[in-house]
């Protein structure tokens, strides 16, 4: 952990050092609002990592002076053996969900802050063309085109529904921001309303109006390190807010809540896969132990990129998404402990 860390963090530096100068950041600053949070959060995405490799130089060496073929011969079983390292493994994964749902976060949030400051404006995204979301469960709010400069809206249009019909419509050439909350005024607007086969119009084009919707400005602004910042527990909440705004929102949020509680257990099925790898002795010695875990660990990693894509952009659940890689890897698992040396 600490060899990892120095050598992100003398990498990291090595990039950023002229931004750190340009801005005329005090080395405190530097250190206190950067990478003393940078260290958390890169130790969050190589725990599991860590683990796997610890496991295999430890146990390659004991394997390596003959201690593990003693430790069999004498009658102690393999799942004897695999015990401490439940134990150690499962201490280090609590302590792991502990910082992925609480520390890291608000880590993050200093470090994220840090650099929207003083590295880089790429953390917020606005939304301009083809904007649509649910204000509740029962309108929808589609605008053609939204300009942050002046906060106004262009093809501006809510939709009302009852029992899955549509009953109401308002549209509006423009949308402009009047006062905050959310406070607006509509330009050239048309009211539709329905009632079976009956349509009644309110066209009042030309003319201009003042209301307050459920919109702000804020919500045309995506964050894109949010879901980053927040603890669980604001996690969820928010994650239940955006469902109540419509089907399917707040995905790639949702993943990143099971991911949460999913990373931690692969600390566990990595240990025993580096158990099962490097307690057999063989000619290669630690060497080809390492470049098996490295393999191993790339491959738990790439598994895990791709499930969190699939599930954020086709209909893989988020929970399925998040747990696949641990799915696979404890089938791995248990076929290598199955076939070990015994």
């Amino acid at each position: 952990m600490l060899l990892i860390s120095l050598v992100s963090v003398v990498i990291d530096f090595s990039e950023k050092i002229n931004k750190f100068m340009d801005n005329d950041l005090s080395t405190w600053d530097v250190l206190s609002g950067y990478y003393l949070p940078f260290i958390p959060w890169i130790n969050g995405l190589m725990w599991p990592l860590f683990s796997l490799i610890a496991v295999i130089f430890f146990t390659s060496r004991m394997a390596r002076n003959t201690e593990i073929i003693a430790m069999l011969s004498s009658g102690v079983s393999f799942y004897r053996v695999m015990v401490p390292y439940l134990i150690a493994s499962s201490i280090l994964a609590g302590l792991f969900w502990v910082g992925k749902n609480y520390v890291i976060p608000h880590s993050n949030t200093i470090k994220n802050d840090f650099e929207y400051k003083y590295l880089t404006k790429k953390h917020s995204k606005t939304l301009n063309n083809d904007v649509h979301f649910y204000l509740n469960e029962k309108e929808k709010v589609h605008i053609r085109y939204y300009r942050k400069r002046d906060t106004t809206a262009q093809g501006f249009r809510i939709e009302t529904f009852e029992d899955g019909k549509l009953v109401k419509t308002l549209k509006a050439e423009r949308l402009i921001f009047l006062e905050a909350p959310n406070k607006w005024t509509l330009k050239d607007y048309e009211v539709r309303t329905f009632r079976g086969m009956e349509e009644t119009l309110l066209n009042a084009r030309g003319q201009k109006k003042d209301t307050v919707l459920n919109i702000t400005p804020a919500d045309f602004v995506q964050n894109m390190k949010l879901m980053e910042n927040m603890p669980s527990d604001a996690l969820r909440e928010y994650v239940e807010r955006e469902k109540g705004r419509g089907v399917g929102a707040a995905k790639n949020f949702l993943i990143q809540l099971h991911q949460r509680n999913s990373e931690p257990f692969s600390i566990i099925i990595l240990t025993i896969i580096g158990l099962a790898v490097a307690s057999r002795k063989v000619r290669g010695g630690m060497g080809l132990h390492l470049a098996i875990g490295v393999v191993i660990g790339a491959t738990f990693v790439i598994i895990g990129q791709f499930s969190a894509t699939f599930s954020n952009n086709l209909s893989l659940s988020p929970a399925m998404g998040a747990w696949m890689p641990n799915i696979l890897f404890a089938i791995v698992a248990i076929v290598l402990v199955r076939y070990s040396q015994k």
